[in-house]
């Protein structure tokens, strides 16, 4: 049985390796893959495994962009750090997902699913993945995300939405923000973000920040028609405008001149 596994995240990576040794002795192993375009330019230029496992957030964005760019049959097993909601969406389809941290006895139960449906049948059914990513979507204008999971230190805790003033990314990795001024790591990248939050609450203003209403206590006008906010509890950056954003920007806001 050939395995590989995408992650960027080094520790969960030879976690999985350790278990797959045990579980599974005489798999053979890929080289680790860390990002979306290796990915892509791996498929491209190799045959497909036995068995992919594959982490959801990437360095360079999520996982599921690799099969909207190649057409991949094999099965995949998905590790995730999303809440509930969004895991009960991964039941579709029938494709397997692991919390992390991945325990073993789950890593174990997936790999023997995987080994029944491939001894049944000769070849695994393509992933549909626009499936896929439609049940990650919010079904409806009042299905947005409520409440995000968050690590700190060795506890895990649920911050709802209302507490959230914005989010940020710094050195590769996304936070939100709270009104006690209380900062978390969260497993979404902006792009996610923007999908899953209400849209009348939150806004992207740049590629780095997206702010509540609620957020904002001063703007000022800046240059090229861009907008100048202080943001509170403050950033930890300057929070301005993008140019191509301060139309829909004003309009948000209720200005609809």
């Amino acid at each position: 049985m050939t395995i590989l596994i995408i992650e960027d995240e080094e520790p969960a990576y030879r976690r999985l390796q350790k278990m797959l040794k045990e579980i599974e002795p005489d798999h053979n192993l890929l080289p680790q893959i860390v990002s979306v375009s290796s990915a892509v330019k791996f498929f491209k230029e190799n045959d497909e495994p036995d068995l992919i496992i594959s982490d959801i957030q990437l360095s360079d964005g999520i996982s599921f962009e690799i099969f909207k760019q190649v057409n991949i049959k094999c099965p995949v097993i998905f590790t995730t750090a999303y809440d509930q909601y969004a895991i009960e969406a991964f039941k579709v389809n029938s494709i397997d997902y692991l919390l992390k941290p991945v325990k073993k006895e789950e890593l174990e139960k997936a790999v023997s699913k995987f080994k029944a449906l491939t001894s049944a049948a000769p070849a695994a059914p393509a992933i549909d993945i626009n499936k896929l990513l439609q049940s990650l979507q919010p079904a409806g204008a009042t299905e947005y995300k409520k409440r995000f999971v968050v690590r700190y230190g060795e506890h895990i805790k649920t911050i709802d939405i209302e507490e959230v003033v914005y989010f940020y990314t710094e050195d590769k990795a996304t936070f939100l923000c709270t009104k006690d001024a209380r900062r978390f790591v969260v497993d979404f990248n902006p792009d996610t973000l923007d999908s899953i939050l209400d849209p009348k609450i939150f806004f992207r203003i740049n590629r780095q920040y997206i702010i509540s209403i609620h957020s904002i206590a001063e703007m000022f006008a800046y240059s090229k028609s861009r907008v100048l906010i202080k943001l509170n509890p403050p950033a930890k950056h300057e929070t301005i405008v993008s140019t191509e954003r301060s139309a829909d920007f004003k309009h948000w806001l209720g200005d609809e001149k």
